[in-house]
């Protein structure tokens, strides 16, 4: 560090100052004493022992050492670094950085999305986690209020979510209901005869039975989450930059596991963070690295050497996130649902909700595996809507056969190749990596949950008021997958 900063800044800094005392102004000489003064302070910045002050800007780079570095600054990222903060033993003992390479966010996720919230899941753990950000978001001010700063307005729409099955489907649905009951969700059954009498403009052919949210269930804006995030993690203290990570430092050492095979275990103690539109990187040394990268999960979990060994092995397990690309499309129907129509997930994929007053709707339906469309840009396939979307939409809710659309956008999933839930806790061979990822299009909802779950692991070493043990990473070596049935 000391070369480097005498190869930016001394030689620079010296050549000015020099050039800068022999300066004459309007035939004076200028104050000598001041700027001899002036070069003695920034010499002794550079030698060892003294205070450091670079001759150069520094303030763009992150700090050199940090407890904690959280790679992705989207709602679960942020989450996290709020209730590491909040959850602390002692003000300013945890030192956190989060390091987000799009500071725009327009590839994110959470800016894309729609922003619903349910609590009609078919896992315990998930209906917990959203019973939770259902509290959370409702009294968001409690948790997310600043000191002078205007209180946040999320435009929660207490709507609902109107889940329509099949025959096939009828039981599924309500052995799910009843689960959801158990957990303490708001959930009634409905017949074709009800859902037709509480929403006349629905087509109940092919519905064999409905689910409808009664309690803590919408859509809120997911932008103002994640800047009321923003906001007040920053207030708490937590570092920002706007960089990528691009490589781990790590050390390792060698055991035996039970079955007497040899294992390799890492321990990540310093993140290199190149800064935007530049070469220039900062080396971070740090204790804990919590991958909250999203749909990008997956390669900076492979930076840090996970997934690198034999097949089989855990060590070769690699984490399976990676981004699939789902659209959104906006239409305009002055013959659609009123302003108390629910967010409506047809039997065939097909889901839409009001956006605004104006008789303006989004909706969209996710691929197939065989329809999975590239996902190396954010370009909107407009026959997608034509062909997959538009078609069971019309069928359900005939007004819809006149829509206009106006506007459509992609954005990305954190998709969960292996069983389409979190992944939540330590790795168990890179054993200070964390993760906060693969929600597979439900973090937004999941986020204030999943960010104290991880806390509490970090913190306390277990989790202390929602279990997610089965969210852990080893379920991919070990084959073990919780299957969530309720995917929009």
């Amino acid at each position: 560090m000391f070369r480097r900063m005498l190869r930016l800044g001394w030689g620079r800094g010296q050549d000015l100052s020099v050039r800068r005392l022999s300066i004459r102004k309007r035939g004076s000489t200028l104050d000598w004493n001041g700027r001899v003064s002036e070069f003695k302070k920034k010499i002794r910045s550079i030698l060892p022992g003294e205070d450091r002050n670079p001759l150069y800007d520094t303030s763009h780079l992150p700090p050199e050492r940090c407890d904690v570095v959280i790679v992705g600054g989207g709602v679960l990222g942020l989450s996290v670094a709020y209730w590491l903060k909040k959850l602390e033993k002692r003000q300013g003992a945890i030192r956190v950085l989060v390091v987000e390479r799009d500071h725009t966010y327009s590839q994110a996720s959470t800016g894309l999305s729609v922003g619903g919230i349910r609590q009609q899941f078919s896992l315990p753990e998930n209906i917990q986690l959203s019973l939770f950000s259902a509290s959370f978001l409702r009294n968001i001010n409690e948790h997310l209020a600043v000191v002078d700063d205007p209180p946040l307005d999320l435009k929660f729409n207490p709507l609902g979510y109107l889940l329509l099955a099949s025959e096939k489907g009828a039981a599924t649905m309500e052995n799910n209901v009843k689960v959801q009951r158990q957990e303490g969700a708001k959930v009634c059954l409905m017949s074709p005869e009800q859902l037709r009498n509480k929403f006349p403009w629905i087509n109940t052919e092919g519905v064999a039975l409905a689910s409808y949210g009664m309690e803590n269930e919408g859509w809120f804006d997911p932008w103002c989450l994640l800047q009321g995030l923003r906001r007040k993690v920053q207030s708490m203290g937590v570092f920002f930059c706007q960089g990528e990570v691009t490589r781990f430092i790590s050390s390792s050492s060698s055991m035996k596991n039970t079955s007497g095979e040899e294992v390799n275990l890492k321990r990540i103690y310093e993140v290199h963070v190149k800064m935007d539109h530049s070469l220039e990187y900062q080396p971070v040394e740090c204790a804990l690295v919590i991958n909250a990268a999203g749909a990008w999960s997956g390669q900076i979990a492979e930076l840090a050497g996970i997934g690198k060994g034999p097949l089989g092995t855990l060590q070769g397990t690699k984490l399976p996130v990676e981004p699939r690309k789902r659209y959104v499309y906006l239409w305009h129907c002055p013959q659609g649902p009123g302003l108390e129509a629910p967010l409506v997930s047809d039997s065939s994929g097909a889901y839409f909700r009001r956006e605004g007053l104006g008789n303006n709707y989004i909706g969209g339906r996710s691929p197939t595996e065989e329809e999975e469309p590239d996902p190396k840009n954010l370009e909107v396939d407009h026959g997608f809507f034509q062909d997959k979307v538009w078609p069971p939409l019309a069928q359900r809710v005939p007004a819809f056969e006149t829509l206009k659309v106006r506007s459509a956008w992609a954005g990305y999933y954190d998709y969960n190749t292996f069983d389409q839930n979190g992944v939540v806790g330590p790795h168990p061979l890179v054993m200070n990596m964390y993760f906060a990822t693969g929600f597979s299009g439900h973090g937004l909802q999941q986020a204030p949950g999943v960010g104290r779950a991880v806390a509490e692991m970090v913190l306390e070493g277990h989790f202390q008021t929602i279990d997610l043990s089965s969210f852990f990473f080893s379920r991919f070596y070990l084959g073990e997958k919780i299957q969530e049935h309720i995917i929009i």
